[in-house]
């Protein structure tokens, strides 16, 4: 067997392979002894069909199985022998089968790059040491306040007013005729001012008492998250029925033992200083992680693009995910897959040249993930997702190839992780922000 490799990029190849003539010949044989056993053709015995009526019969069939065990039985060798990383699925063009003379087939691979060793030893990172302060612990409670407010009856009779809520009835009509997308609808709440609506609708209200009846017109503007309400003129018969006010509890200790599994109150801000610190130290983490890459990832290299099509998969994967847990689809986003990967393709050639520098690392420094990691790496996700470590583990023994890509993740982490401890680390204060909460929520709490 003779193979021939051609450039056609750093991570791209065409191999030709030549496989010699009595090669084919013998596989020529193999296969007609084979179909002479089984086949049955009228007016020959079984097993004493002539070779030559076989290829008046069988020969275009025979020739395709024969080159597809050729190209089968030679190409993972050809890579072997030329030390090839192959990537992805080669692609395969091939030609038909001369019984004449050898066979040859052009096949395309694709490699993964080989980097060169990192020396990452005594890089210079800035670590930003973040801390909770009693105010954002007074937010996040004054945020599950609001999620624990009941809404009342007021008690004076008065209008319609800003920023009340109201229990309203509602039917919409087109040209004096109801219309199916504002159907009938009772004891609908609405906060007026919020415009989940429409702003012109909530105006409208305003003024109202309890008990009476208004006729709204209300024009919806292009681009209305409905798109059978966009540009059309609705007429809505409404009835107020009540106004309602919201009522705070009281933040103290009946409060927290409202929220989970909290005593008092102090057990609640423990919990939620702890949520945001946590929020913060992935903050700090990701600040370092992108550091590194900027000052260890120099120099630009090509990558696969099979690499870059896996990856880009895994994204539309996370975003489908995402959206199933909040009970949405893609469709209804008005998104599809062929344009998630047009958006996301360069940040995915991006995190493949993230992996493909942590692998360098990974390898140059033989790092491996022991059993006790591997069952750290479960109960850590068990504690990010929600899930138990049974079913954790049940998912990945059902999903294999899922596990592979968990392992990997682990391993990555643990190149980060070196590369920080033997990094020289100037630590910092943060400078002041604007943004409120940016350690993140307590909904962890």
């Amino acid at each position: 067997m003779e193979v021939l490799v051609e450039d056609i990029s750093s991570v791209k190849k065409k191999i030709q392979v030549q496989i010699p003539h009595e090669d084919v010949v013998r596989e020529l044989d193999s296969a007609y002894l084979k179909l002479k056993k089984t086949v049955k053709i009228k007016g020959f015995r079984p097993g004493k069909v002539p070779r030559s009526t076989l290829e008046r019969m069988f020969k275009k069939d025979v020739h395709t199985d024969v080159a597809g065990t050729l190209i089968q039985n030679s190409l993972i060798d050809a890579i072997r022998e030329k030390d090839l990383p192959v990537v992805g699925t080669p692609k395969i063009d091939p030609p038909e089968l001369d019984p004449e003379g050898p066979f040859t087939y052009n096949a395309t691979v694709e490699l993964r790059p080989r980097l060169a060793p990192v020396a990452f030893k005594g890089v210079e990172l800035i670590q930003t040491l973040y801390s909770v302060k009693p105010e954002e612990i007074d937010r996040q409670i004054a945020l599950m306040q609001k999620q624990l407010a009941e809404l009342r009856p007021i008690s004076e009779t008065r209008p319609v007013r800003e920023g009340d809520y109201v229990i309203i009835d509602y039917e919409g009509f087109k040209d004096g005729e109801p219309f199916a997308e504002t159907q009938k609808t009772e004891n609908h709440t609405l906060k007026i001012g919020q415009g989940s609506m429409t702003d012109e609708f909530d105006r409208q209200i305003i003024g109202l008492l309890p008990g009476q009846e208004k006729q709204v017109v209300v024009r919806f503007p292009q681009g209305y998250p409905n798109s059978k309400l966009a540009e059309q003129e609705i007429t809505f018969h409404v009835v107020l029925k009540e106004i309602r006010e919201e009522v705070l509890p009281e933040i103290n200790d009946e409060l927290a033992k409202k929220m989970d599994e909290f005593e008092t109150l102090e057990e609640l801000r423990e919990a939620v200083r702890k949520s945001i610190q946590n929020g913060y130290d992935r903050r700090s983490e990701q600040e370092l992680k992108e550091q590194i890459f900027k000052k260890l990832m120099t120099e630009e290299f090509e990558v696969p693009d099979a690499l870059v099509q896996a990856e880009i998969e895994e994204i539309i994967y996370d975003l489908y995910m995402k959206f199933f847990q909040n009970n949405l689809s893609l469709e209804q986003l008005g998104l599809t897959r062929e344009q998630i990967a047009q958006d996301y393709r360069k940040t995915a050639e991006n995190q493949v040249r993230q992996h493909l520098f942590l692998g360098q690392i990974i390898e140059q420094e033989k790092l491996e993930i022991t059993d006790d990691e591997l069952e750290s790496g479960y109960e850590s996700f068990s504690r990010t997702f929600g899930q138990s470590v049974h079913f954790i583990k049940e998912y990945y023994k059902k999903n294999p190839e899922k596990l592979s890509g968990f392992r990997r993740a682990l391993l990555e982490k643990k190149a980060i992780d070196l590369i920080i401890q033997h990094a020289e680390i100037k630590k910092v204060e943060p400078k002041e922000e604007k943004e409120e909460n940016i350690g993140g929520s307590s909904e962890s709490a």
